[in-house]
């Protein structure tokens, strides 16, 4: 009997639910079986699903195959009429265990219940990854806005957020396991504590864990909404370094225009003042963004606005996608934007950002950072850039180092 096999596709929540789902197959004694974890995000992500199913039947005809994940959620059907799929689990179910119970009596099943009637984040914690020596831990679950290109809330359900004790509580386990380094995820993060007693923000949260879990070394934050960083986020990052340098922002674009027809909340100002603001209470900062290149009526000035961004506000982790027409979304009425455009823009976007990150690397030549060990001597500094050191050090330490050199899309450090 073979193990179980989970592919996973997308965000890092789904990252968290997969190694959910591991341990509930392993608790359920299933074997022979493959768990795809889809991503609804881009018409792209589903065809890579479709594709890995097809796949994977053909190289093991009795293989049960389980399909999971936001684009099963919301288009369930595209799978059960699959000839290769044997069942098909909601984003709710794929976390119960009775779901995987049921794989063992039943030849095939559909089971897909209405994520918008959701009211709690599931109670599953986890106290470890495989392969894995970074920790991402989901403390937020759907989304409660509805941003025109997005469909991820119907995948999602609502806003809803994990008790303060409960993240406490896991990421203490994890500390126990050996991890070094956690990293608060959610599907709108920012909007944590909506529901909770109290209402803690996203800032009171981190400072607990840190006053709570004093044995954490490096608490770092996935994408932040700019219009709901609050108070006591920003005076962690001005005074607490164990809250890492390093913050990914959901833009989506840089032209006000483009940014209203989203139905997004913030400003092109919004995003300088940020950005800006946050450079001077942490000086050592970096950014990230996620950016979409072609959105419908976007015109060439409205595309350079975005692309200028990336130089004022120096954005350097850039995920930039080329826009994906999302049926049932407000925007996939609008009028489009060619496919090669978006394809030219989306290259353009990558471009510029790979430039701010050169210049990023090469300023950092000569400088002490100190390295997670990820696999094979590599791993990411406090500013989220990827660091090889030339010597065997075990995955999951911490090691202080120089950096000596560029090579490629890494930087070249020794031990100290």
């Amino acid at each position: 009997m073979s193990q179980p096999q989970i592919l996973t596709f997308g965000c890092r929540i789904n990252t968290y639910e997969s190694e959910i789902i591991r341990n509930l197959t392993r608790s359920s004694g299933i074997d022979d079986i493959l768990v795809i974890n889809t991503c609804a995000v881009t018409a792209e992500a589903e065809r890579q699903a479709r594709q890995a199913i097809r796949r994977a039947r053909r190289s093991n005809p009795d293989l049960k195959i389980i399909v999971t994940g936001c684009s099963a959620q919301i288009n369930p059907d595209q799978y059960s009429s699959m000839d290769e799929v044997d069942f098909v689990f909601g984003n709710e179910e794929k976390l119960k265990t009775t779901m995987w119970e049921t794989i063992q009596n039943s030849g095939s099943l559909t089971q897909v219940n209405d994520i918008m009637s959701a009211t709690e984040i599931t109670p599953l914690l986890i106290n470890g990854y495989k392969d894995r020596a970074r920790a991402f831990v989901q403390v937020q679950q759907g989304c409660d806005h509805r941003c025109t290109f997005c469909i991820i809330p119907f995948g999602r359900g609502p806003s809803r957020s994990k008790p303060v004790g409960e993240v406490v509580r896991e990421v203490r386990s994890l500390v126990e396991n050996g991890y070094k380094e956690v990293i608060l995820t959610g599907v709108d993060l920012t909007d944590y504590g909506k529901g909770l007693p109290g209402q803690p923000t996203l800032g009171n949260l981190s400072q607990r864990l840190l006053i709570q879990v004093p044995e954490l070394m490096r608490l770092r934050l996935s994408s932040l909404d700019p219009k709901e960083v609050d108070a006591d986020l920003y005076r962690l990052i001005e005074k607490e370094e164990r809250l890492l340098p390093h913050f990914h922002l959901s833009l989506q674009a840089g032209d006000d225009t483009v940014l209203k027809r989203m139905k997004r909340r913030h400003s092109r100002s919004d995003i300088i003042k940020i950005c800006d603001h946050i450079r001077q209470i942490r000086p050592n900062a970096t950014f990230g963004a996620d950016l979409i290149a072609g959105f419908p009526t976007e015109t060439d000035e409205m595309f350079q606005n975005t692309l200028r961004i990336i130089n004022e506000c120096d954005l350097t982790h850039l995920h930039v996608f080329p826009y994906s027409e999302r049926s049932g979304t407000p925007a996939s009425k609008m009028p489009s934007v060619p496919r090669d455009l978006r394809r030219k823009r989306a290259s353009l976007l990558r471009k510029a950002g790979d430039e701010q990150m050169r210049k990023l690397m090469k300023s950092s030549l000569g400088k002490i950072a100190r390295v997670l060990i990820e696999e094979d001597g590599k791993g990411h500094c406090e500013r989220n850039l990827p660091v090889n050191i030339n010597e065997q050090v075990q995955q999951g330490a911490l090691v202080n180092c120089r950096i000596k050199g560029l090579n490629g899309t890494y930087l070249e450090a020794e031990g100290i």
